[in-house]
């Protein structure tokens, strides 16, 4: 990898040190933060790079580098939320042309696609994407596009990337992957065939629940250039101090990622063998459905967990007795996180297409964060204590 004209070893030294090099002026090894809106031009039709900040901005300039060279891809385009990306990406389509999706999705999507593009003229529709063979069936007169999670939120449903890619590229469909789950330390789409990936940085990139951010990484230069235009379009971009903040986020991503994913492994499997829970989703479990294709284009399982509890009216009272673990709508950061998804992240899906997907009002989904293995373990065994005295009490 090259970065700022020096061949790193691995991504792990490059995320380290992300932004180091910037500052052409006094060498600060943190990238400084250019917290102006316009630039003054040396005489007239000549800037030094810069003209306006929506254009662009030197410290969003050294976040998108760091971000491309990160997913392995040509060019990087930094945007002010996750949904602010998303948008973007589908800002390349237009009415009449339909965008197969993954059918198990983050509720912010669907609520994007169902309420704000199908009015507008896109055409979503939604299949198992671990299914070359039903993705293959699925493309029809004006699909331009297949958009994918994988593990998908909240199911930990698992697309085949390198298999669903190779049926786009047959048709002439470009293959967007929303990475978030993963992140680059694990997983790169763009090394497997996806032409789009999509970050929402404020998860596993920013990593301190302190910034609202997003990202979309192209493989090609000429779809970068066409998502720069949307950016400067739209002017949905973040602020040099989130893009500062975004940098020294990505500093530590690998040690946070694996420190939270050796965490999670252990806290499934005590979940999995817990007489309180029913199912637990986790693709570092045996048995987990395409395990072993998960493993194939990841280095990991990751670090979020959703599972079931046996008994629906159980979990109010297990959400509220967790005491390290916090009840929060996000994932990825340094702090636990734990979210009822039909209720909460995926409250705008209907009801009906919850329960198509295998949503159920007995899921949660935990994000697990760094903090000591035993006292999460310790946590989660008091919550789920307290959720069998209280049904006793109910009882008598």
């Amino acid at each position: 990898m090259k970065h700022r004209g020096r061949r790193f070893r691995s991504a792990r030294t490059l995320a380290a040190q992300a932004g180091v090099g910037t500052d052409r002026s006094y060498g600060a090894v943190s990238a400084p933060i250019y917290l102006s809106a316009m630039y003054h031009y040396e005489a007239f039709g000549k800037h030094r790079g810069f003209d306006y900040s929506r254009a662009a901005n030197p410290t969003r300039s050294a976040l998108e580098e760091v971000l491309a060279e990160l997913e392995q891809g040509t060019r990087a385009v930094a945007f002010a939320s996750g949904m602010a990306a998303v948008s973007a990406a589908l800002g390349l389509f237009g009415p009449g042309d339909r965008i197969l999706c993954s059918d198990d999705l983050y509720g912010g999507n669907y609520r994007l696609f169902e309420q704000v593009l199908r009015p507008l003229g896109l055409v979503f529709d939604y299949i198992d994407m671990g299914d070359c063979a039903r993705i293959e069936a699925a493309v029809r007169a004006g699909t331009k596009a297949l958009f994918i999670e994988t593990p998908t939120n909240p199911l930990m449903k698992i697309a085949d990337l390198r298999g669903a890619a190779k049926v786009a590229k047959r048709h002439g469909l470009l293959t967007l992957v929303d990475n978030t789950f993963m992140s680059p330390a694990l997983q790169r789409p763009i090394s497997l065939g996806a032409d789009l990936v999509i970050q929402s940085a404020t998860k596993f990139l920013g990593g301190h629940n302190d910034l609202i951010g997003g990202a979309v990484i192209a493989a090609d230069a000429k779809l970068g250039e066409r998502l720069l235009f949307i950016q400067k379009a739209v002017g949905a971009v973040p602020g040099a101090f989130d893009c500062w903040l975004l940098l020294r986020g990505i500093k530590t991503l690998h040690v946070r990622v694996e420190r939270a994913q050796d965490t999670a492994g252990m806290l499934a499997e005590f979940l999995a063998e817990h007489a309180l829970v029913s199912r637990v989703f986790y693709p570092g479990l045996q048995g987990h459905p395409r395990r072993e294709l998960h493993l194939a284009q990841a280095d990991g399982p990751g670090s979020i967990i959703s599972f079931e509890l046996r008994n629906a009216a159980a979990v109010p009272t297990f959400l509220g007795a967790l005491r390290t673990i916090l009840l929060a709508e996000s994932l990825g950061g340094v702090e636990s996180l734990i979210t009822h998804p039909s209720s909460m992240t995926h409250a705008d899906i209907p009801a009906k297409e919850q329960a198509a997907v295998g949503l159920t009002s007995r899921l949660v989904r935990l994000s697990v964060g760094i903090e000591d293995a035993h006292d999460l373990r310790r946590d989660l065994e008091q919550a789920l204590r307290a959720t069998s005295r209280s049904r006793g009490r109910k009882n008598a």
